[in-house]
């Protein structure tokens, strides 16, 4: 890891993101915050809390440099986070990951995956984080990637449509910015929430040039995207956002991209309160006819047929698939191995630290959950 870490900081990147899995399931995990941390790279990372619930190695985190820690929490109502979870207890301990985590001078931020079972209340959650928690000032949605962990297999139980979000999120975002509070937004088209679009993390990815970055722990090893290969539909070509939305993401089919449609609204001014905030400065050029002028440039480079790949590890997914691999979401006895495998791996590692394993199973049928 410290050969990722100096490469990070030759590089020049602000920091790097902890994240899993459970990273707090790795023994070496305070380790590697520190050094990243001592090697100048601000340190943040996305838990579901459990092992944070223990105040000592709460404190353990905060010494080795963490900054902030992202608590994922689906629902603040115990009867859906206990399924999408598949375990009891656990918004308990999020709660109290949140609380230890704030005692010791990290600072929170709050992360939440869309998806079926909680696309109707995303604006109460938001009511009972500012009412209990009023020291948490930063949100952060991912829409459901349905091609990951248990959702690849329970899709029609757990992808939400576009349209099933659209208004509770509208609402949770008008509600935070009326009490000056910040957030994101992932993997959802701009088109589904077109007056906080400069809060899409694509969009300003795309805005800025900015590279997406990952380190797998399997042959895909590092891997780095400008382009996000998302979905459009044919309705997109008139959009006038389309330039800067990314789009639908979807490898796992089970999106419906005739649910997008074009909007009409100024570009520019979304763009110019993204280079302009004055809380991020990793964008250099201020200015909205600067900004033109590059993102000309960089969109012929993209069009460009002859483009060389900047990394021999930008893979698309069609590369990183084995061309032998069965289609997303396609259950096969040889998979059903690898994961029970996988399980029994996690389960020695989550018991030797004392971590109470998410179910899988219930009555024999695949997992309640999502990835």
């Amino acid at each position: 890891m410290k050969v990722l870490v100096d490469d990070f900081v030759r590089r020049q990147y602000f920091g790097v993101i902890l994240t899993g899995g459970e990273p707090t399931l790795h023994p070496e995990l305070p380790r590697i915050a520190a050094y990243a941390s001592a090697q100048g790279l601000h340190v943040r990372m996305i838990t579901n809390g459990t092992r944070l619930a223990d105040p000592e190695f709460a404190r353990a985190v905060a010494e080795a440099g963490v900054k902030i820690v992202h608590v994922s929490v689906y629902s603040v109502r115990p009867e859906v986070e206990e399924v999408l979870r598949g375990t009891p207890d656990t918004l308990e301990k999020a709660f109290a990951a949140v609380r230890h985590a704030h005692e010791n001078g990290i600072e929170i931020n709050i992360n939440c995956v869309i998806n079926k079972l909680n696309a109707d209340h995303l604006h109460e959650n938001i009511e009972y984080w500012i009412r209990e928690h009023p020291y948490i000032r930063h949100f952060v949605w991912n829409n459901l990637d349905p091609s990951m962990g248990r959702a690849e297999v329970n899709q029609a139980k757990f992808t939400p449509r576009l349209a099933d979000f659209e208004v509770s999120l509208q609402k949770a975002l008008q509600r935070l910015q009326s009490t000056g509070r910040t957030f994101r937004v992932e993997k959802v088209p701009l088109c589904y929430m077109t007056e906080f679009a400069w809060a899409s993390t694509e969009t300003r990815k795309i805005v800025k040039g900015e590279e997406r970055i990952v380190h797998f722990l399997d042959k895909k090893q590092t891997v780095r995207q400008t382009d996000w290969e998302h979905i459009y539909s044919d309705a997109c070509d008139h959009c006038s956002l389309r330039p800067i939305c990314g789009g639908l993401f979807d490898r796992g089919n089970a999106y419906d991209p005739d649910e997008l449609s074009p909007v009409f609204v100024s570009m520019d001014a979304i763009v110019d309160k993204i280079i302009t905030d004055p809380s991020d400065p990793s964008y250099p050029l201020r200015r909205l006819s600067d900004w033109k002028r590059d993102f000309e440039i960089r969109l012929r480079e993209a069009k460009d047929p002859e483009r060389p790949k900047a990394n021999a590890s930008e893979l698309t997914p069609e590369d990183m698939r084995d061309p032998d691999a069965p289609s997303v979401g396609l259950v096969t006895e040889q998979g059903l191995r690898k994961f029970e495998a996988k399980r029994r791996a996690e389960s020695r590692k989550a018991e030797a630290l004392g971590v109470t394993m998410e179910r899988t199973h219930e009555s024999g049928s695949n997992s309640d959950g999502d990835g």
